[in-house]
Parts: structure tokens; C-alpha cells; sequence
């Protein structure tokens, strides 16, 4: 059983890792930047993967209703952000997002979906805020596409590592990555 989920943790692991950084819009296509750069942060990869965690740990709806409040949600910080909207903190909460999301995995609490939404959404809207302020000169909506379609990747990589973890150890293994996702969030805090 532990060697499944050591196997499980390094496959969630090596899935997460960013495969490349930023790409130049004008070299690689919006497209292709958008879709570089949630791949690019670390604080973005684990908040997104424990998003996807968490909606595996909910179940049922909750599967594809967070995710998609995550996503929706996003899209709106990005416009704020591109329509010029300011909003104090950006960096700080989505900081805190990899630790609050992560805790919550961690202590797999009982919140009703439509709450496990609402909380992912409000953090979901600091992230796509950073999304559109590190726009540059890349075509807005082609850079939009991109990094949603990495992020629904990314939620991805979180429900079937949930799912899978869930399977080999029951909410044990996916609150032990939550945890880890907690953990990963405070050593960011403290290294920037």
C-alpha cells in the first residue's frame, strides 16, 4: 500500500512540474503564452492541483462544480485586470490560497459544494487578476484560452490525483497531500 501511494505522490509530482517557462507571445503565439504561464509558478500549480484534489474529495457535482467556479471566476479577475481594475494583494492570496486550499484538503472539511465554490472562486479571482496584469504583448483573449485551458489541466491533474489517492488509502492519501500542498505554500511564503 505505501509503495502505491509513494508511486501515486510521484507521479501527481511529476505531472505538476512546469514544463517550461514563459514563452514570448511573439514567438510562440498568445496561445501557447497563456497556456505557459500557470505552468510557470509553483504557487499556481499547487493551488490548482488542490483545487482539483478538493473537488475530488467533495464528490459527486462537486467534481465538476469547482473546478468550473474556479475557472469562471478567473476569467472575470483576468478581465478586471485587463480593463485596468485594481486589487491590493494579488501575490499575497494567491499565497494564501496554496495554504487555505491546502488545509482544507488537509482537514477534508465538510463545506456544502456550493461553499467549496464560492471560496475557490474568490481566490480564483486574485489569480486570473495576476494572469491579466502579467499580460504584456500578448493578444488578450488567445492568452485567456490558454491559461484556462492549463488551469482545467492542471484541475485535472487534481481530481484524478484525488481520485486515484482516494482509491489507495481512502481520504488518508489525499489529506496528506493536501497537507503537503499547505506545507509547499508556507516554504513559498517564506522563501520569496
Amino acid at each position: 500500500m505505501f509503495k502505491r501511494a509513494l508511486i501515486a505522490l510521484s507521479i501527481l509530482a511529476a505531472a505538476t512540474m512546469p514544463a517550461f517557462a514563459h514563452l514570448d507571445p511573439g514567438e510562440h503565439g498568445s496561445l501557447a503564452a497563456g497556456f505557459s504561464h500557470p505552468l510557470f509558478g509553483l504557487d499556481h500549480i499547487l493551488a490548482m492541483v488542490a483545487v482539483g484534489l478538493w473537488a475530488a474529495m467533495q464528490g459527486g457535482r462537486a467534481v465538476w462544480i469547482v473546478p468550473a467556479a474556479f475557472v469562471g471566476t478567473m476569467a472575470v479577475g483576468f478581465a478586471a485586470a485587463i480593463a485596468g481594475v485594481p486589487l491590493p494583494f494579488v501575490e499575497p492570496v494567491i499565497l494564501a490560497s496554496v495554504i487555505f486550499i491546502g488545509i482544507a484538503v488537509a482537514l477534508a472539511l465538510p463545506v456544502p459544494t456550493a461553499g467549496v465554490a464560492a471560496m475557490v472562486g474568490f481566490f480564483a479571482f486574485f489569480h486570473g487578476h495576476a494572469h491579466g496584469g502579467e499580460l504584456g504583448e500578448a493578444g488578450a483573449w488567445q492568452f485567456a484560452l490558454g491559461f484556462v485551458i492549463a488551469t482545467a489541466v492542471l484541475h485535472l491533474v487534481g481530481i484524478g490525483a484525488g481520485l486515484s489517492l482516494s482509491r489507495l488509502g481512502g481520504k488518508t492519501l489525499g489529506r496528506i497531500a493536501g497537507a503537503a500542498t499547505a506545507l509547499g505554500g508556507l516554504w513559498l511564503a517564506f522563501a520569496a
